[in-house]
């Protein structure tokens, strides 16, 4: 099997490189990325591997997918802009990245005539809808520019499932985290800025007073379920979504705790303003992933907070990430 993973050298992408390249019924990997928001560290170890190859490129430029597409089995897209802030600040460039280079993904593997497509969701889809846990049939209203290019995604994914006869598969992420993730920037995830602070014996801020939940994910869940996603066969042509996380909610004030305990030291955060298109619960109904997928995700977070403490201890992100 010859698989193209678009963004392979971010946070997600990179830990899916890995296992793809240890998989035996995985022949090649080829990675499109700008490194817009990619680092090369995520996949220097791979440079070498004579099933792996680079091309630099963007989503956004329809002869770069051509070029991706050309004589692959399927495709993981994991490229995207993300962060809901950052949608909020520039939607036309997070429009132009996430909508458009998904059509042009969509064309090329069209124009390839690629039968299999996996392709990274958002639980931010789900909106304002207060149901708990959330089941992939019902959906709110998007509460931010992100939420809707990743709803749009979903929608054209019908459509090209439907008129061309390709098995497209939504995975609706949830807070992933893990080993590779940037703690830097103004668009980071909570986990590794929570991590970096406590490691830095330093007090991060928390959007409102803690109260605000989230249904926790390590990217080795992600990383499996889309590599059972690329192998299975028992899907029908269809649209197909799930979500992928742990079906367990942690407060941000509770995660703040679990991470000093690691650390051996707490830090008394601060408090401030709930940011803007936020929602301020999310857990995920994952029964649907368990039946079609045999998604197994691990649950246990404190366990996996620390394997992830560990890399960042192991691995100066102000250098890694430079």
């Amino acid at each position: 099997m010859r698989v193209l993973v678009t963004g392979g050298a971010g946070f997600i992408g990179s830990n899916l490189v890995g296992s793809l390249l240890d998989n035996a019924q995985v022949s090649f990997v080829r990675v499109l990325d700008n490194f817009s928001t990619g680092h090369k560290n995520n996949i220097s170890e791979f440079l070498s591997n004579p099933k792996f190859e680079l091309l630099i490129g963007d989503i956004r430029n329809s002869e770069d997918c051509l070029k991706a597409c050309g004589d692959i089995d399927v495709i993981s897209h994991q490229a995207a802009l993300g962060s809901v802030p950052r949608s909020i600040k520039d939607p036309l460039t997070s429009h132009q990245v996430n909508v458009n280079g998904f059509i042009n993904l969509l064309e090329a593997a069209r124009e390839n005539n690629i039968k299999k497509f996996v392709y990274a969701s958002s639980s931010s889809v789900y909106g304002d809808l207060s149901d708990s846990p959330k089941i992939e049939s019902r959906i709110g209203k998007v509460l931010s520019p992100y939420a809707a290019t990743k709803r749009v995604n979903e929608v054209y994914a019908d459509a090209y499932s439907k008129i061309y006869g390709i098995t497209l598969v939504g995975l609706r992420y949830f807070n992933v985290f893990g080993p590779k993730q940037n703690p830097n920037g103004p668009y980071a995830a909570v986990i590794p800025i929570f991590v970096q602070a406590a490691i830095d014996g330093k007090s991060p801020m928390i959007n409102g007073d803690g109260s605000i939940t989230r249904d926790y994910t390590p990217v080795e869940n992600v990383v499996n379920v889309n590599i059972a996603a690329i192998k299975t066969q028992n899907l029908p042509i269809s649209n197909e979504v799930f979500n992928i996380a742990c079906g367990n909610t942690t407060s941000l004030q509770k995660l703040w705790e679990l991470i000093c305990e690691d650390c051996g030291n707490y830090i008394q955060p601060t408090y401030g303003p709930i940011r803007s298109g936020d929602i301020l619960s999310s857990l995920a109904d994952i029964n649907k992933a368990k039946e079609l997928l045999s998604y197994t995700p691990e649950t246990d977070l404190k366990k996996e907070l620390n394997k992830t403490i560990q890399w960042y201890r192991d691995n100066d992100s102000g250098k890694y990430f430079s």
